[in-house]
């Protein structure tokens, strides 16, 4: 991980958060489940692996089956996302996270994720985490990131420019939809250092927020 050589320093009026991989550490149900997906399909498990991390699952279907009508892509990810929601062996929280959120009191931020609200509801519960009274989940876009639905969704909802957003994401999808929507974005986590965020992190613990009387927030990164 190279892009916190040093500390950094940014300042933001709202924080947009993703779950999977930057809250919470869900790999190991994502995997069981996309692994036996990519079984029953013929799918190389690994080559899933690469494709599946941020987007919504119909999303991942259509490039990874891009002959299959959507309506089946959709179908198929009803099916995994109850599947995924009945499983929370392994879901803990990302370190730092509780502190982290703990800190936002009284900061505008908002839950940005690709999981619906019943597998977001599990997940956070799972790894003891509280959820933001501001959540965009999978029902609130039509469109999955990468696109900056979310996002830009997050930023309106609490009433805050775009430019004035920080997004905190691991994955290369969520990276892009927060550069898409003109936003700054700390990567989290191994995954999201191939992926060009602004700042990388190892985990939440390397975070301090510090709200300032102006309505900014200061980040202390690294």
């Amino acid at each position: 991980m190279t892009a916190t050589a040093v500390p950094t320093v940014l300042t933001a009026r709202a924080l947009l958060l993703d779950m999977d991989g930057t809250l919470v550490n869900s790999d190991v149900v994502v995997e069981r489940c996309w692994r036996r997906w990519a079984e029953r399909h013929g799918l190389d498990g690994d080559e899933v692996m690469k494709v599946v991390h941020g987007r919504q699952g119909y999303a991942s279907m259509a490039l990874l089956l891009p002959d299959r009508p959507m309506a089946q892509n959709h179908a198929d990810n009803a099916r995994m996302l109850a599947e995924e929601t009945a499983d929370m062996d392994g879901v803990v929280a990302i370190p730092g996270a509780e502190a982290f959120l703990a800190s936002l009191a009284g900061v505008p931020h908002a839950l940005v994720t690709s999981a619906d609200v019943a597998l977001s509801t599990a997940r956070m519960a799972a790894a003891g985490l509280a959820l933001p009274e501001v959540r965009i989940t999978a029902e609130s876009v039509g469109a999955s990131k990468p696109d900056p639905e979310g996002f830009l969704k997050g930023a309106a909802e609490l009433g805050v420019a775009p430019s004035g957003c920080v997004v905190f994401e691991d994955s290369g999808a969520g990276i892009a939809a927060g550069r898409a929507a003109g936003m700054q974005v700390v990567g989290v986590g191994p995954r999201a250092d191939f992926h060009e965020p602004d700042v990388v992190v190892r985990d939440l613990a390397q975070v301090r927020v510090e709200a300032l009387g102006d309505g900014r927030v200061r980040l202390y990164i690294g």
